[in-house]
């Protein structure tokens, strides 16, 4: 008996007409414009390139890059800032990139001698949502975060003051 209600099934499933059954959606990119002034000519083959991915859905170029990247054994790289024609080397880079950082993270590495409960206090002042074990807890597990992705002034005031207490604090 069962086997003939999933035959049926099958066979109404079958009998279905196209428009019912689920079909994968393919979203296109819109066109870009055409820039009015052209600085450059493209040989035929680039054009022909250009405008069959310009064509293909979003899922499919990413396919394509995905395909490059293996057949040219190219890496995965984050972006960054490019070097200048004159080669500079990566710590001057590593610097370029530090000096646009908007987001920093402050750190607590030590406390002094003595300076412990000053230090418990002036962290409670910076996250007023500690109370005084988990802010205790937070001070004897240095080095530690107290804060993440704060401008650089909010990171500059807490180093100031946890610093005038006896700590020491690093901003990342």
């Amino acid at each position: 008996r069962h086997g003939r209600q999933f035959l049926s099934l099958n066979a109404r499933h079958a009998a279905r007409p196209a428009t019912y059954r689920m079909s994968a959606m393919r979203f296109y990119s819109e066109p870009a414009e055409a820039p009015t002034t052209v600085d450059k000519t493209y040989s035929p083959k680039i054009e022909g390139l250009v405008d069959e991915i310009s064509s293909m859905t979003i899922i499919e170029v990413a396919d394509l890059v995905e395909a490059l990247k293996t057949r040219l054994n190219i890496a995965d790289m984050p972006m960054a800032v490019a070097p200048a024609a004159g080669g500079a080397p990566a710590a001057a880079v590593e610097e370029e990139a530090k000096e646009e950082q908007t987001e920093f993270d402050v750190k607590l590495t030590k406390f002094g001698d003595g300076t412990k409960i000053k230090v418990i206090k002036e962290v409670r002042n910076v996250l007023p949502d500690l109370k005084l074990a988990e802010a205790k807890k937070l001070v004897e597990s240095a080095p530690t975060v107290l804060k993440k992705g704060i401008s650089k002034e909010d990171a500059q005031k807490i180093k100031e003051a946890v610093e005038a207490v006896g700590g020491s604090v690093e901003i990342e």
